[in-house]
């Protein structure tokens, strides 16, 4: 004998009952089949919240009352032939007397625990008959049997107990007599030893399904439903969840209680007692494997975590006080209290101070547990030995579950600083002496981001999921979308790094897609995008709340700056190409590396210096490997060491600096990088980076621009002034020429102190023959005194800063 049950979800419509009863049909050729279901998809709460309107005479329950009996006439209408005039007239009948029930309670204004049993068992006992009827009218030999007449129980309404010895002893004269192929048994409904109608608690299908599979010892009971099998984490939040092919009895159990909804906790316990393992399935994918629960389970080498889950909508109540130490009786009196209002407890913690016992419960109960807790120790907080309950709310418990957890370690380690890099904070943490769960309260806004992250950490080890919001779509910004693009099939193959971009803005407009944008078309997006400001992208990064997010910054804007220490605050990573943030106050760069510290996150800006070229993060390793840099001599600007390589006395300097803009070797104001101010800040960062800590007026800045250049009010007037002072340009020309020079604006720091200035550089120097764009910084070290460590290449150009970008964010992703 088989024992099947299908739930709300797989009688829900009437393709899903055909497919359930299809399933029956091919089940019964081998052996005879129970069938347990529940009501369809929906009528239950629908029937709960009409008895709720009908008691507050709310004449909205009329309208109600008619839209549940519309859905069952529907089904029968498209599931029977119109000539089974009986099965309409039944139906309508048990509706009338639901209607009736329902006008009682609009007339009395009371819904009691027996009177809402009566209710809510209408949708299991309408949907069971629905679906035999149909069988039989399809030549089926199917019978219903009504489950109120062989499940016993006490008189504890809404979630009764059952009387196993009456109970097996009706199922088993029952079916031992019953011939026909397929029986059908409404779910969650039963009866106590007294006549009255009870039912097993929400999730009662399921325990109805254990109690016959016991009572009849079957060999295995299926669990139908709408997803193939117990998952990783649930499919809805984690789109890489999958299921668990195999789980113990245990592990079962607490993925069950901690929000694993396929499954009702006690469903277990008769099938474990018996060791009857118990199979979870698809209805509308029923050649899929599934979950089996049994006293097997399987263990992985790469992770014993077997799932991750969670528990929305709890309260966190905290009783603390001195009085509370070294005296016996505070918890048997708080648990008591709880108790006797039936509240439950679903997280315990306690201090080993006594000082505080911190607990979790459902937030629909939390003000009756603190007026009842603070009544029950009225004495103690008057006398300041307790302080009253505290309680918080909007928040969410999430469980690491496996049996095989206790054999590893560093579980929860890693748990809990996978939880810390990503800013999820932790209000109170669990774990039973089994170690078979561990558990931590969180903020309910971060359970998807936590479930994700967890997931990533402990089942997708061979991939890291990178989410990057990108502010600056020029060309730059163009160029790493487009390495992003190309890159990203090679990056998760080889590196095992998925990078999604989620964000973009411009100067104009902002766009987000949390699944990721689609980079084969993101320009036409912006068509129909908002408009664009940089609270509102902050907004909207904090609130998507993404793991592993990183805020890329393709700016000249100090406004963008400004809001580093936000992202950084919220544990969202920064890379920027913005050299304002680290060259300004000294202040501001200490700030920003202190709360990259104190967050973990990382605050990458290679780009600064030398575009693509790894010069900060040489200087770094030479710092960090235990050397001393004694002096740095940089040419650090690509574009003066265009425009300086392609002067001379058959051009002129205006048409040069045009080219240079042209090319996109300077920035859109040319003047930043002509002043020299821009090379100033690089030798700035390089020297912080290498510990000073001077400020951007203490580099010594030796402009080769005239006054009347510097004082230009715009770009244009500036480019005018490059016209008339063209005589003081090729003055400079000729006198590198006639020493045999070549002219390059250089940066030097030794001794604590900076310069910049235009240089003649004499033949045989490596500045010499320094070609186009190209950046060279040279190390001199207590390793490297006299020949120097040199990083050379191209120091400027969309293509090389994008690469650099695109280099920070794959170092994130390796860390």
């Amino acid at each position: 004998m088989k024992v099947l049950k299908f739930g709300g979800t797989s009688v829900g419509s009437v393709n899903n009952i055909n497919q359930v009863i299809s399933i029956l049909e091919d089940k019964s050729k081998t052996d005879k089949v129970i069938c347990v279901v529940s009501a369809v998809g929906g009528i239950t709460d629908k029937l709960l919240n009409v008895g709720y309107l009908a008691q507050s005479k709310n004449n909205d329950y009329k309208d109600a009352f008619i839209a549940i009996q519309r859905s069952h006439i529907k089904l029968i209408e498209a599931l029977i032939p119109k000539k089974n005039k009986e099965v309409i007239t039944y139906v309508e009948t048990k509706l009338k007397a639901l209607k009736d029930l329902l006008d009682g309670l609009y007339l009395i204004n009371e819904l009691s625990p027996q009177t809402s049993d009566k209710l809510v068992s209408f949708g299991e006992l309408l949907s069971s008959y629905i679906i035999a009827e149909t069988m039989k009218s399809r030549g089926i030999h199917a019978e219903r049997k009504n489950s109120q007449e062989l499940i016993v129980t006490n008189s504890d309404f809404t979630k009764a107990e059952v009387i196993y010895k009456a109970t097996n002893t009706n199922i088993k004269t029952y079916f031992k007599s019953a011939n026909q192929d397929i029986t059908i048994l409404p779910g969650f409904v039963s009866k106590s030893n007294l006549g009255e109608l009870t039912t097993l608690g929400r999730g009662g299908s399921d325990f109805t399904a254990a109690i016959v599979a016991a009572a009849l010892k079957v060999k295995q009971l299926e669990i139908w439903t709408d997803v193939s099998g117990m998952y990783t984490a649930n499919p809805k939040l984690v789109k890489h969840g999958y299921p668990i092919k195999r789980l113990s009895y245990q592990e079962a159990m607490e993925l069950s209680h901690f929000g694993a909804k396929v499954l009702y906790p006690p469903t277990v316990q008769p099938a474990l007692d018996l060791n009857i393992p118990i199979h979870i399935k698809n209805t509308l994918k029923p050649d899929e494997q599934g979950t089996v629960i049994s006293t097997e389970t399987e263990t992985t080498i790469v992770s014993p975590v077997k799932g991750i889950t969670n528990i929305n909508d709890i309260a966190l109540l905290t009783l603390q006080g001195s009085g509370m130490v070294g005296i016996p009786g505070f918890s048997k009196r708080l648990f008591e209290t709880l108790a006797q209002e039936k509240i439950n407890i679903i997280f315990i913690t306690q201090a080993s101070s006594e000082h505080s016992i911190c607990f979790g419960i459902d937030i629909k109960n939390a003000d009756l547990a603190k007026t009842a807790i603070d009544t029950a120790f009225e004495n103690e907080i008057s006398l300041h030995k307790i302080d009253p309950i505290l309680v918080e709310d909007q928040l969410s418990i999430i469980a690491l579950i496996g049996d095989n957890m206790k054999n590893f370690q560093g579980i929860s380690g890693k748990m809990f600083s996978t939880l810390g890099k990503n800013n999820i904070n932790i209000r109170a943490i669990a774990q039973g002496a089994s170690e078979r769960n561990i558990s931590a309260v969180i903020n309910k806004n971060d359970v998807k981001k936590a479930l994700n992250v967890l997931h990533e950490r402990f089942f997708e080890v061979k991939t890291k999921q990178l989410n990057v919001f990108i502010v600056g779509i020029g060309n730059v910004g163009e160029k790493l979308i487009d390495q992003i693009a190309q890159q990203y099939n090679f990056l998760k193959k080889k590196l095992k790094i998925d990078v999604r971009i989620i964000g973009m803005a411009n100067s104009k407009k902002m766009i987000f897609n949390e699944d990721g944008i689609n980079l084969n078309d993101w320009t036409a997006q912006f068509h129909f995008a908002e408009k664009s400001n940089l609270q509102g992208f902050f907004n909207k990064v904090v609130d998507i709340n993404l793991r592993n997010s990183i805020f890329v910054d393709i700016t000249a804007n100090e406004g963008v700056s400004n809001w580093y220490d936000d992202y950084l605050k919220q544990s969202i990573a920064v890379v920027a190409c913005n050299k304002i943030a680290c060259s300004g106050t000294y202040e501001n760069y200490k700030k920003l590396q202190d709360l990259s510290l104190s967050y973990n996150t990382p605050f990458l800006y290679e780009t600064n210096v030398g575009a693509g070229l790894p010069i900060i993060n040489t200087l770094n390793n030479l710092i960090a490997s235990g050397d001393k840099v004694t002096s740095i001599q940089a040419v650090l600007s690509g574009s003066l060491n265009f425009v300086f390589n392609n002067f001379s006395d058959r051009t002129n300097f205006h048409d040069t600096v045009k080219r240079a803009q042209f090319e996109g070797y300077t920035e859109p104001d040319p003047r930043i990088d002509l002043s020299g101010i821009d090379v100033a800040r690089k030798i700035l960062i390089l020297a912080r980076e290498n510990g000073g800590s001077m400020e951007i007026e203490n580099i010594d800045n030796q402009s080769f621009l005239t006054q009347t250049n510097l004082e230009s009010s715009t770009v244009d007037n500036f480019y005018k002034t490059l016209k008339t002072e063209e005589a003081h340009f090729q003055k400079l020309y000729a006198s590198a020429k006639a020493n045999n020079c070549q002219l390059k604006y250089v940066a030097e720091y030794k001794n604590g102190k900076a310069k910049v200035g235009l240089r003649e550089i004499p033949e045989g120097h490596p500045f010499y023959n320094l070609e186009g764009k190209d950046n060279i910084v040279m190390f001199y070290t207590e390793r490297y005194p006299e020949q120097p460590l040199i990083v050379k290449g191209a120091g400027a150009g969309a293509d090389v800063t994008a690469s650099g970008l695109f280099a920070d964010i794959i170092k994130i992703g390796n860390k």
